[in-house]
């Protein structure tokens, strides 16, 4: 039976075949592009999820047809512009997926045409520097570079400046770049303890720091090393390597996300050869791993290897609370929480549980928002699309506000920093946009 019947088959994803010549055949892409986006003017169910959608349906609303045929093909990548590749619509709403026979797969369109436009005239300069993660962090972590940023990172001839020169939109929070980084402070907190298989997990985690945390989340390292190892987990830093590559497939530089897969895989499939399971503290890493590399390299042994070995940190937690491992005995309430799950861990279908495991905690409410927080990565600091990012967050805002929370978390940090920092329910109180992982180590009074 065809999902156009009624099938409840799960949807399925086809390789990327990004080094096919098909892939950058501008006339066939320009004909897929309008197949589909007429397959999407017809339903119209993922309107609410992002701004390529609205997008879309005001190109064909104000056209002189009113259907796609009436939309300048010239305007095709206004939409294209703003996919963020967070993968819910396939995930969550289109019924037209695979093994449909319409087969429609919204998101790897998009990044084909992405990847299309970078291959014909490369990306701006400002796209340059922020999907470059790892030299942005270096440098901006330097002494005396992280210095001069945090006192003046923030003011108004600045910020009015990085706008004009790099779009970058003068009120977008940015980052605090630290060292020591997230990778050296966890080196520094390592112990030995005997690893113990439950389920599919090994009891034995390299922890994959990611350029973002590692430069701006050092203290993430304290939380996590305490709890895993509070969880007599063994636990410890996954060393030398270099960005996910989610920042470069976004603007569909594939190349590079090549060249960092070439870098990243072999190190880490070594890893999972001496019985190391594999962590991220951010969402789009692990999804990465999981599903973006294995389509893009679907017969590389050694990046299936790093699929099967990647966890979610609360997926992980949960399979060791499924088989009696994981420690309940918490000593601290935390009242109040708000959730926002981050999009690339609800595409990942494995549930929801980082709210399962904070419910477990005693006089602990979560209210969890299923609502996408818009900032995705650089789309939210970005000046073209900065607006459109605080229109996707305002439900979540509006949550946070009715709850008025003790606390709101997301598993990403930017996400959560960027629904903290719209003046909500939180009010500027410093550190209540936290990873809950922090929110559980608090909760075990560690």
């Amino acid at each position: 039976m065809s999902r156009k019947e009624g099938s409840l088959e799960a949807p399925t994803r086809h390789p990327i075949d990004w080094q096919g010549p098909d892939y950058y055949d501008d006339a066939k892409l320009m004909a897929e592009l309008e197949r589909v986006y007429d397959i999407c003017h017809g339903c119209r169910r993922c309107v609410s999820l992002c701004q390529s959608f609205p997008t879309l349906f005001d190109l064909v609303d104000e056209s002189d047809t009113m259907e796609v045929d009436g939309v300048d093909k010239g305007d095709y990548y206004k939409v294209v512009d703003h996919c963020y590749l967070c993968d819910l619509c396939f995930m969550t709403k289109c019924p037209y997926v695979p093994p449909h026979e319409w087969g429609v797969d919204f998101p790897h369109l998009m990044l084909q045409a992405k990847a299309q436009r970078f291959h014909k005239s490369g990306a701006r300069f400002r796209d340059r520097v922020l999907t470059n993660t790892d030299a942005m962090g270096k440098f901006a972590s330097s002494p005396g570079i992280s210095q001069m940023m945090s006192g003046l990172g923030n003011t108004e001839v600045f910020r009015v400046s990085l706008e004009k020169t790099l779009g970058v939109h003068r009120d977008a929070p940015l980052p605090r770049y630290s060292r020591p980084t997230l990778e050296q402070r966890a080196q520094e907190q390592v112990q030995t303890i005997p690893p113990t298989p439950v389920g599919d997990t090994s009891g034995k985690v390299a922890l994959f720091a990611t350029c973002f945390a590692n430069y701006t989340q050092a203290e993430l390292a304290d939380d996590f090393m305490k709890v895993f190892q509070h969880n007599d987990i063994q636990i410890e830093p996954a060393t030398s390597l270099q960005c996910c590559g989610m920042p470069k497939l976004e603007i569909g530089d594939m190349e590079s996300v090549a060249r960092l897969k070439a870098h990243n895989i072999p190190r880490l499939a070594e890893l999972v050869r001496q019985g190391y399971d594999l962590i991220a503290p951010i969402p789009s890493c692990v999804l990465m791993f999981k599903q973006e590399l294995p389509l893009m390299f679907p017969d590389d042994e050694e990046v299936a290897l790093v699929q099967r070995a990647f966890f979610d940190p609360f997926e992980y937690l949960w399979l060791r609370h499924k088989g009696g491992k994981l420690k309940t005995e918490f000593t601290q309430p935390l009242g109040n929480i708000t959730y926002q799950p981050a999009c690339h861990q609800r595409v990942q279908n494995f549930g929801p549980r980082t709210r399962d495991i904070l419910a477990l905690i005693p006089d602990t409410q979560v209210h969890t928002i299923e609502r996408c927080s818009g900032h995705d990565g650089t789309y939210a600091v970005k000046l073209e699309t900065r607006e459109a990012s605080l229109k996707i967050a305002r439900p979540v805002v509006r949550q946070v506000d009715r709850t008025q929370p003790d606390h709101h978390v997301s598993d990403c940090p930017m996400a959560a920093s960027h629904i903290g920092s719209q003046r909500t329910g939180l009010g500027d109180k410093p550190g209540n946009a936290l990873h809950p992982i922090s929110l559980l180590r608090q909760a075990y009074g560690l």
